[in-house]
């Protein structure tokens, strides 16, 4: 038997989650969240504080509770969808069509490469926090270059 959330808690905990995101970022839902492109998600996580970025998680946990084992097979069938959709997508290019969309991501990851590494050490760590150690101090460590 699955354990069910009280309404009055779950009302309890997303309102505490609300109250602690800025307005522009209150109208992002999980579903809304899913169907951005992954680069929009991207985007929108990376431009979250770490104390944002866990509220936004608590939201999400609390939407996905109240949600019933239906609505939540019909959201996860939709990503499976989505994934699928792209994955095919990719199959219908031809080998120089994909070639030139992995350049086109490999150009791009060098030149954010090239814009982190032209950085001062004072805006790297300014960007680090804002964005949240966790996130940016894994994903630079890693390199080894900082």
């Amino acid at each position: 038997m699955r354990h069910r959330t009280s309404p009055r808690l779950l009302a309890l905990a997303l309102s505490a989650a609300l109250l602690a995101l800025p307005f522009a970022t209150q109208a992002q839902s999980l579903s809304e969240f899913h169907n951005l492109t992954p680069e929009e998600k991207r985007d929108y996580w990376d431009s979250l504080s770490e104390q944002e970025r866990q509220a936004k998680r608590e939201q999400w946990r609390a939407e996905r509770d109240a949600m019933s084992d239906e609505e939540r097979a019909a959201m996860h069938a939709e990503r499976m969808a989505q994934r699928d959709e792209m994955r095919a997508g990719w199959n219908a290019l031809s080998d120089e069509e994909k070639q030139a969309r992995r350049d086109a991501m490999r150009a791009h990851r060098e030149e954010r490469r090239a814009m982190w590494e032209s950085m001062s050490p004072e805006e790297r760590a300014a960007i680090r926090e804002r964005h949240g150690e966790r996130h940016h101090g894994r994903h630079h460590e890693h390199r080894g270059k900082d």
